[in-house]
């Protein structure tokens, strides 16, 4: 008997910024291989893997030495590309997916709809400029760039916190736990689109 199709994807983006090659697996462990040349920014994807029971392979090589902007942002875009291919036409799929997550002090709660319709809600103060050599302001960027391809709508709202390494952190591991319900097959709906549109 065969079995359902792997829902997975890969691409390569080169551009005079960064080369990036990404392959993800909706349905996987949570297993990883990341390597951005951004410390920080690779603990982010390793941790958003094992949260979301996503496999995800990234390797980009950017320009770091102005700074990690175009690396950031070029990966959100191939992750969200990524997404969406691995999805398809989104037939049984949950749609929705909502997390509740403390860090420490930190509380992040987060929402998303997988409507076809890409945007990021951002409502998270981040009280330091950086962590290691990451701008705390390009984990918005990474969300947006993702939200965009992928037709993903994802509101993140920080309820409390002051360290702003768990306030990122629980930005992605809230995100990835999110998703994980949004992308997981609903069997109820026997391979139907959850929309009264019949389309995503």
């Amino acid at each position: 008997m065969k079995g359902p199709a792997k829902r997975s994807a890969s691409l390569v983006r080169e551009t005079a910024e960064t080369k990036i090659e990404l392959s993800v697996t909706l349905d996987g462990t949570g297993a990883s291989e990341i390597n951005t040349g951004v410390g920080f920014f690779d603990h982010m994807l390793t941790l958003f893997a094992k949260h979301s029971l996503m496999d995800l392979k990234v390797l980009c090589k950017g320009d770091t030495y102005v700074d990690a902007h175009h690396s950031v942002e070029d990966v959100g875009i191939c992750l969200g590309k990524a997404l969406a291919q691995a999805l398809g036409d989104r037939a049984g799929i949950c749609r929705y997916g909502s997390a509740l997550l403390p860090m420490d002090e930190t509380l992040i709660q987060t929402a998303a709809d997988i409507s076809g319709r890409g945007g990021l809600y951002w409502d998270v103060d981040i009280p330091a400029l950086s962590v290691g050599n990451f701008d705390t302001e390009l984990g918005q960027e990474f969300f947006e760039a993702l939200c965009r391809e992928a037709g993903i709508t994802l509101h993140v709202r920080k309820i409390c916190g002051t360290n702003s390494h768990h306030i990122l952190e629980g930005c992605f591991k809230s995100a990835a736990r999110t998703l994980r319900q949004a992308v997981s097959i609903d069997p109820a709906l026997g391979g139907a689109v959850p929309s009264t549109k019949g389309v995503l």
